[in-house]
């Protein structure tokens, strides 16, 4: 087991999960949430009774549903777990939340600000949970590296290099491409180094950004340069056009600290100081994929009788979209069913 799961006792309550929207993203977090003594695979929604059924046939839910109406009026259900596009993130939130099911909304957490903003207001109005479902926020690496830079021991911070791109097969129907899905790479993957100079930095109080763009009028490729009072930069880019390191730098007066390929995920930690050797550390892995890490951290949540995480508070989520905002005015990125 995971050490950051081995408070899990089996007096803790068993949730009921429901998963909305089967698609691939669904499959990995429902095969995770399996490896979890206090979670029960219960449900699985879709618009489709077919679409619904073989995923629950697969991944050994109780039940289907062929309509989302149907799972939230459902009263075993305790929590549901939305894999919708990004489009529908809002909608679905707002379904759920408004039949008091607790809920863990895949990132990015809405389209825009006004959205994020609704389902925050929605939540406190039905007093019920709600969190953005960004899994790096509880990766072991991560945390490490955290805890590095706000313990000042390669000293101060100066600059973020983070970069996320992978070369996707271009189809214009599908949603990485279609605009009326939020399609583009700043919410999908260019969210992630967003995230990281979020949590390193906070907000920039200047940023610059220069994006390509497909056909369908969706963002391929975007380059983002921040600024921050205190003078700090950070460099970021993500791609659907192309591969990259897919790593993290943080930059120190004194050092630097790198998190690995596939820094979004469980990965390894190298770090130099003062002309000493690198020093790279590894981390166990978990149970599952990292996706486990937050489905356990919401029903600790749920346990304690919150409607919000401390570790991935709302006010975050809304921060992390405000950032995204910008930057889409900036580069001329338009979601016209939205905007």
């Amino acid at each position: 087991m995971h050490p950051q799961l081995r408070n899990i006792t089996i007096m803790s309550k068993t949730y009921n999960w429901a998963i909305l929207g089967c698609g691939k993203i669904a499959r990995k977090f429902a095969s995770d949430l399996k490896t979890l003594p206090n979670a029960r695979l219960y449900a699985a929604a879709s618009r489709s009774i077919e679409k619904a059924q073989s995923f629950a046939d697969e991944m050994g839910c109780e039940k289907a549903y062929g309509s989302y109406e149907e799972m939230v009026n459902d009263p075993n259900v305790d929590v549901v777990y939305i894999a919708s596009p990004h489009s529908h993130h809002c909608e679905h939130t707002l379904l759920c939340l408004n039949h008091k099911k607790a809920v863990l909304c895949e990132k990015a957490f809405a389209i825009n600000s006004r959205q994020v903003n609704s389902m925050i207001e929605a939540s406190r109005e039905n007093n019920t949970f709600l969190m953005e479902a960004f899994w790096t926020r509880f990766q072991p690496s991560f945390l490490k590296a955290m805890e590095i830079i706000h313990s000042a021991e390669l000293g101060a911070l100066k600059a973020v290099r983070s970069d996320f791109a992978f070369n996707a097969e271009y189809d214009p129907e599908k949603r990485l491409y279609n605009v009326d899905l939020g399609g583009g790479s700043l919410l999908d993957i260019g969210i992630y180094p967003i995230f990281m100079s979020l949590m390193a930095l906070g907000k920039p109080s200047k940023l610059n950004t220069m994006a390509t763009f497909c056909p369908t009028g969706a963002e391929e490729t975007i380059m983002m340069s921040f600024v921050y009072p205190e003078g700090q930069t950070a460099s970021l880019v993500s791609s659907f056009a192309s591969y990259s390191s897919t790593t993290t730098e943080f930059c120190f007066e004194n050092g630097f600290l790198r998190l690995n390929r596939r820094f979004y995920t469980p990965t390894t930690i190298t770090y130099w100081k003062n002309w000493e050797e690198e020093k790279t550390i590894t981390f166990e892995k978990g149970t599952g994929s990292g996706y486990e890490l937050e489905a356990a951290h919401v029903m600790d949540c749920l346990d304690a009788g919150k409607t919000e995480s401390d570790q991935m508070p709302l006010s975050l989520s809304a921060d992390l979209m405000e950032i995204m905002d910008k930057v889409r005015k900036d580069a001329g990125i338009v979601f016209p069913k939205f905007d």
